[in-house]
Formats: structure tokens, C-alpha cells, sequence
């Protein structure tokens, strides 16, 4: 096939395909626009020892245990206390993760919620929390051997989802898709079928040199 037979597949079922993108990509856009939004709040808290090369490895070592006491019941319990939040332990903590990152000497904590100012205040109280927690802690301490948990920022959120225009892109590349392959099913039951000259020497591998016009139906 040459490029003139791809443009006369473009004019026959070229409103094929874009109805499918169409379809697909204003259902895509209509789905998101149900979904509820929700709302990612994050922020982060540095950890910080002494500056010398021992202190701070073990200040890494110790971070993966500080992400694991402050995950913990008691410390949901008492942040859904200080907010007032009418929800239980297990569901907020389903709704937080945390990570750290012993390159940068960071705990980050994330909060997912329908609302996003809500997000961000669980966020920060969380965040205080551990705060709080190596503060009371240093006070055993020597003060060589104090590990402080500063908030670096104050939490911000987004919003996690839906994408929508993503989810609209790729509901549109599917409907292309689908469109494509609806129009190469219809030009595969079309092969057989010759409609011109042009489709005859295709179908022969033949030079059509005359056509005999179809016979009158009454003779003169």
C-alpha cells in the first residue's frame, strides 16, 4: 500500500477513529470527574546528631527505628486526640505512610484525606510528634549523644487523585487504538472486494487496459 491508498482509508473511515478517541477519552474525563479528589499531604523532618562520620552512622541506622515507634498505635491515638478526629487508630494510620532516607537524613511523612487543610494538620501532628518524642528522649541523654528531629517545612498537599488530564490522554490513545483496529477489521473484510480499476490490477497484478461497460437492459 502506498501513501494514497492510506489517505483513502483516512477519508472513508477517518470519522471512525475519531469517534472512538471521542468516546473513550470523554468517558475517561467523565470517570475522574466522579472520583472523589483526594488530597496527599506531605512533609518532612530532618534528623540531626552529632557532625562526626561515626555519630552519623549511627544516627542511620537508628532512623528505620524511628519510623517504626512513631507509626505506631499509641502515637495515632494521640494525634487523632489532639485534633479531635472522629476516627479509629487503624483507619488514619492506613491513611499515612513514611519513609526515610538515610542519604539525606530525612523522615518524610504522608497523609492522604478527602480534605487537604485536614491532611496537612494531621501531617504536622504527626510530625510533631517525633518531635516531641527525641526531645523527651535527649533529656536522658549526654548531650554528646543527643539526636535532634527538626520539621523542615510546613506540610503542603496536592492532589493525588484523579489525574484527570491523564486519565483523559490515555483514555484518548486508547480510543485511537480501538479505532485502528476497527478500521484495519473493515479494510480486511473490504479486500476482497473490487469497486475500480485501480482495486483490479492490485487484485490481478494486471494492467487494466479497458472496461467493457455494463450491457443495456433493453436492445434498440
Amino acid at each position: 500500500m502506498n501513501i494514497q491508498d492510506y489517505m483513502q482509508i483516512l477519508r472513508r473511515h477517518g470519522w471512525l477513529i475519531g469517534l472512538a478517541v471521542l468516546v473513550t477519552a470523554g468517558g475517561a474525563f467523565g470517570f475522574s470527574k466522579l472520583q472523589t479528589p483526594v488530597y496527599r499531604s506531605s512533609v518532612k523532618i530532618g534528623i540531626q546528631g552529632r557532625t562526626d562520620w561515626g555519630a552519623a552512622q549511627t544516627v542511620k541506622i537508628l532512623m528505620d527505628s524511628y519510623v517504626s515507634f512513631i507509626y505506631r498505635r499509641p502515637v495515632a491515638e494521640q494525634v487523632i486526640e489532639e485534633l479531635g478526629l472522629m476516627r479509629t487508630p487503624g483507619d488514619l494510620k492506613g491513611d499515612v505512610t513514611m519513609a526515610s532516607d538515610t542519604q539525606n537524613l530525612t523522615i518524610q511523612i504522608d497523609v492522604d484525606d478527602y480534605d487537604g487543610e485536614q491532611a496537612n494538620r494531621i501531617a504536622k501532628a504527626w510530625a510533631e510528634q517525633l518531635v516531641q518524642w527525641r526531645d523527651s528522649e535527649n533529656q536522658l541523654q549526654l548531650k554528646p549523644d543527643r539526636v535532634f528531629a527538626t520539621i523542615l517545612e510546613e506540610p503542603r498537599y496536592h492532589l493525588l487523585r484523579p489525574k484527570t488530564m491523564i486519565n483523559t490522554a490515555a483514555g484518548g490513545i486508547f480510543g485511537l487504538l480501538i479505532g485502528a483496529v476497527l478500521v484495519i477489521g473493515m479494510e480486511w473484510l473490504d479486500a476482497g472486494l473490487i469497486r475500480s480499476a485501480h482495486d483490479l490490477e492490485q487484485a490481478a497484478n494486471l494492467t487494466v487496459v479497458g472496461i467493457i461497460p455494463p450491457s443495456s437492459a433493453r436492445q434498440k
